[in-house]
């Protein structure tokens, strides 16, 4: 079955049209997370060197179990206003719909629980289809940026002159636009991250309150395996890579060690017999 999924979701990939949104990075032909992250980084930077008092607001967005709430009825509505064949369509939402599943531990399994909603985890398709769940959740402002990667999500605010409303408003357009499609977004998990090079002035920034919350603000973020700092050094990326590698050496050493001791043992049971 995995197979067929592949061949499907090439397929699929090869049918989209180009007039897609742009900053939906994930299942792109030539595009990667690489990609995401230099245009996020790149963006910042053509707007803090605009200079102005300019600053950056990124919202970086989690939802609770992302593939587990699409709407099959929704999605192939999508599809087909993508322009993929109706018979794609339907046979898209007979694979996710009435599906069977169940829990096995050992030898014991649970009853089976039938679920029209979501796709299924580890399924080939999955990402393709959310990713083409949300193609239409994209900025509303000339002075906001949504960058996508599958279900990495990022909102972005490119400040002048202390005017954060446009992005006010596009993270309420944001709510509204998770409650029409069903997605559940994760307050908890969901951090916001200035970027602020000026020294002049001392700023007071307005909190972003999802669901009455105040969102949680951090001054760093990992986002695609990059940590990504408010003053937008690397020392925080670099020192984390830097950990990274010395407990791989540590591991190799002892792995070394284990070797040599293993050969001496072997050497005395040849001797033995």
């Amino acid at each position: 079955m995995k197979c067929f999924e592949k061949l499907v979701r090439d397929f699929i990939t090869s049918s989209l049209p180009a007039s897609m949104d742009p900053l939906q990075f994930a299942y792109r032909h030539n595009r990667s997370t690489d990609d995401a992250i230099a245009h996020l980084l790149h963006t910042t930077l053509t707007h803090l060197d605009e200079g102005g008092g300019n600053y950056v607001k990124m919202l970086f967005v989690d939802y609770s179990s992302a593939f587990n709430t699409i709407i099959p009825s929704l999605l192939t509505t999508k599809l087909g206003d993508l322009g993929l064949h109706t018979s794609l369509c339907d046979w898209i939402s007979n694979f996710l719909t009435d599906t069977p599943q169940s829990v096995r531990v050992g030898n014991c399994a649970s009853s089976t629980l039938t679920l029209s909603t979501g796709a299924p985890q580890g399924c080939v398709l999955s990402p393709l289809l959310y990713s083409l769940y949300t193609y239409d959740c994209t900025a509303t402002s000339s002075s906001t940026i949504i960058v996508k990667f599958a279900d990495d999500t990022v909102v972005m605010g490119l400040i002048s002159e202390n005017d954060e409303r446009a992005y006010l408003e596009e993270i309420k357009h944001l709510e509204n636009w998770c409650q029409e499609n069903n997605l559940l977004l994760n307050v908890s998990k969901t951090k916001e991250l200035i970027v602020d090079c000026s020294k002049k002035q001392e700023r007071h920034y307005q909190p972003v309150r999802i669901s009455g919350t105040t969102l949680e603000r951090v001054d760093s973020f990992r986002y695609l395996g990059v940590h990504i700092s408010q003053d937008l050094s690397w020392s925080r990326h670099t020192n984390s890579l830097a950990k990274k590698a010395r407990q791989c050496l540590h591991h190799l050493r002892r792995l070394k060690r284990l070797q040599t001791a293993l050969q001496g043992t072997a050497e005395l049971l040849h001797l033995h017999y």
